[in-house]
């Protein structure tokens, strides 16, 4: 498989390091960039988004649909490049979150890594949860709204 997919939960140990799930270890390897992680904290949410090189060329796509020099272009560039981390993966699968980015997502004892296809976030349990109920509400909203008949809006 090649996308971040399913939902596990990891401790964090005292030193501040954390298992990246084996599944999203194995996607990474094939992205090509098993030894880290590009990491950064989320735009619109108290999580951290990850990734290997599919994340970072996602980014890079959507910059160069930018003009050169445009404020649109320099602000992404700083909300996202200039923020990012990029954390090594130890031999035993493991990253150091730093503070900076654990503060950002109000880890603490333990993280939620969530599959997005090209990219995974971090969250912590409880947050997630919260997230993911909200989530579902939407999707039942919008699939109320549509109907189930396949797409057409319903009076």
């Amino acid at each position: 498989m090649d996308r971040f997919v399913s939902t596990f939960t990891n401790r964090i140990d005292a030193k501040g390091r954390v298992s990246i799930p084996a599944p999203f270890r194995a996607v990474l390897d094939r992205d090509g960039y098993a030894g880290g992680i590009y990491c950064y904290p989320s735009l619109d949410a108290p999580a951290l988004d990850a990734g290997g090189e599919r994340l970072a060329q996602k980014i890079d796509g959507l910059l160069a649909g930018l003009p050169d020099y445009s404020d649109e272009r320099d602000e992404l560039s700083v909300a996202l490049y200039g923020d990012v981390q990029v954390l090594a993966i130890d031999g035993d699968g493991r990253i150091v979150l730093p503070q900076s980015l654990r503060a950002h997502a109000g880890l603490q004892t333990e993280v939620a890594f969530v599959g997005l296809g090209d990219k995974f976030q971090m969250w912590a349990p409880e947050r997630f949860e919260e997230r993911r109920r909200l989530a579902r509400d939407k999707v039942r909203d919008h699939k109320a709204l549509l109907g189930r008949s396949g797409g057409t809006p319903t009076a």
